[in-house]
């Protein structure tokens, strides 16, 4: 059971011990990590922080998902033009 209040969506990269996250229900939510575990701890952690942040700064905090899903996957490409 997940103990993250979003959906959390990590991506792994071409480098084995680097992969990337974010959350499609918390807006401006990002970061990094060595390993899926490592990503799930720090969203967890990080995830209340920038709710904290949001809060401080008198913006709006979406409210937490029901049925939160974490999803894995490699990273998209994306050409730069």
């Amino acid at each position: 059971m997940s103990e993250l209040p979003y959906s959390l969506v990590i991506e792994a990269t071409e480098e084995p011990d680097y992969f990337g996250f974010y959350s499609p229900d918390l807006e401006g939510f990002t970061g990094i990590g060595h390993s899926i575990e490592d990503c799930l701890y720090k969203a967890k952690w990080g995830m209340k922080e920038h709710v904290g942040l949001l809060r401080e700064q008198g913006l709006s905090v979406p409210e937490p998902n029901p049925d939160p899903k974490i999803t894995i996957q490699n990273a998209k490409n994306t050409a730069v033009v």
